[in-house]
């Protein structure tokens, strides 16, 4: 099959004309990172469907998976929409839900939206199309991220940061600094203590939020093998007392 990667469509009359001359009954668009320009959203008969990963009107935008398990949501799932030129404003087609569990990460909640989504599309196109237009009620966006969004503010309470660590797994990953180096976070537990924030408060690796404690139970270090934090301990000592973040 042929495969064009234009890397703009905006004003690029041969990507839009090519397009055209493919004469398509529909284009399916999933995760795609180019807004496509009204010519393009008009040639195929149907026009263009998007497989979007989150229950529209709720996460519009680049990131909604990660929002999601950011905001603390109990749910999340695909919409097949009719694509306009609005930012993931075009009407529905289909929608289903997942549940978010307190042990959903990104990584694992993309595969289950893949799965989900890859079905939802095959009866959108296989079933009469029935638009129905979003409300307006409930929209909210999430914005593309960068790597400084997985920095830990040891300010922010335990619940929002270790929503932080499985948001952002695996990218833009999350991360703080110990001894200057930043120390990679995988995977993090709700402890007991209390203390300044960004505190190691024993030798397990129990850090002092803003509002409550998280043990750290999955680290990487720059250059190194992921590893459990157990492991870790017995090749680094990190002594209670020591301040995270710097």
């Amino acid at each position: 099959m042929p495969v064009l990667t234009p890397a703009r469509l905006r004003g690029n009359a041969d990507a839009q004309a090519a397009f055209a001359q493919l004469d398509l009954d529909a284009a399916v668009v999933a995760a795609y990172g180019l807004i496509l320009p009204q010519a393009m959203l008009q040639a195929p008969r149907r026009g263009c469907l998007n497989i979007h990963a989150s229950l529209l009107p709720r996460w519009r935008g680049a990131a909604p998976i990660q929002a999601a398990i950011m905001a603390g949501d109990a749910e999340t799932g695909i919409t097949i929409m009719q694509m306009d030129a609005g930012l993931d404003t075009g009407p529905m087609l289909l929608r289903q839900s997942v549940p978010i569990t307190h042990a959903t990460t990104t990584a694992l909640l993309h595969d289950t939206l893949a799965g989900l989504g890859a079905r939802l599309i095959l009866r959108a196109l296989a079933e009469p199309a029935s638009p129905v237009p979003q409300p307006e009620d409930g929209a909210t966006y999430a914005p593309k991220l960068t790597r400084d969004d997985g920095r830990i503010d040891w300010q922010r309470d335990a619940a929002t940061i270790e929503r932080q660590v499985r948001a952002y797994d695996p990218w833009p990953g999350t991360f703080t600094l110990l001894d200057g180096v930043a120390l990679k976070v995988l995977a993090a537990a709700f402890a007991t203590g209390a203390g300044a924030p960004g505190t190691v408060l024993d030798d397990a690796l129990t850090i002092a939020c803003g509002d409550g404690a998280l043990r750290l139970t999955r680290v990487q270090l720059p250059g190194r093998a992921a590893m459990d934090t157990d492991a870790f301990l017995r090749g680094r000592k990190v002594r209670a007392g020591t301040m995270l973040g710097r």
